[in-house]
């Protein structure tokens, strides 16, 4: 028996789930094409599931709670573009940017011991 048949009868919540998510990502791929939304590079289709290069489902506008988001506010990207993981919060930003300021100062105080 193939494995998908037996996620069909063990665990039939995650397997509508899976089936509904592919057929999101075949609607949103015959309305966009197969390009990402965000890089603009070609995705690829075949590759197994949480790969890099391989599409994610994200969403252009939040749904309200409890209800799944119409087609109109869903687009495609590559898990590497797709923006979910990121914080970009304000203290987030501070903090890499002070980081970064401060890693140029030590460069320059070692270049100017070094020319001394």
């Amino acid at each position: 028996m193939s494995q998908s048949i037996i996620a069909r009868y063990v665990t039939p919540w995650k397997f509508r789930r899976m089936q509904e998510q592919l057929q999101r990502i075949a609607e949103l791929r015959k309305r966009d094409g197969e390009d990402c939304r965000r890089s603009r590079r070609p995705m690829r289709f075949d590759l197994p599931d949480g790969h890099d290069l391989g599409p994610r489902i994200e969403e252009i506008a939040p749904a309200p709670m409890g209800q799944t988001p119409p087609l109109d506010s869903l687009c495609l990207a590559h898990r590497r573009c797709n923006g979910e993981g990121i914080d970009a919060t304000r203290e987030v930003v501070e903090r890499v940017r002070r980081k970064s300021e401060a890693e140029l100062f030590a460069k320059s105080r070692k270049n100017a011991r070094k020319r001394a």
